[in-house]
């Protein structure tokens, strides 16, 4: 079995990670989609693009629990309400 990035196996788990998204919504997380489930996985999980096989990839989407998932989408809404916040800041002095 082949070694590669992350990445490069993404458009062969498409399926994988759609169920996991899935999964995911059926314990209550709205906010789980593929590209979220994605995004959760390259940043939380393998925090950047190492390089792995296959069905080490295929385990590491099942094995992504709701616990780290939450903390991530947590992680996320602060991180834009600080944007939001940041824009609103600046362009009410525009006014």
């Amino acid at each position: 079995m082949k070694v590669k990035s992350v990445v490069d196996w993404k458009p062969m788990i498409a399926e994988v990670i759609q169920s996991k998204a899935s999964e995911l919504q059926l314990f209550g997380y709205d906010e789980a989609t593929p590209e979220v489930v994605w995004d959760c996985l390259v940043n939380k999980v393998w925090r950047g693009t190492p390089e792995k096989r296959l069905y080490q990839v295929v385990e590491d989407v099942f094995h992504l629990n709701p616990h780290l998932f939450m903390s991530f989408i947590t992680v996320q809404s602060y991180q834009s309400d600080d944007l939001m916040e940041s824009i609103a800041a600046l362009t009410q002095f525009e006014e």
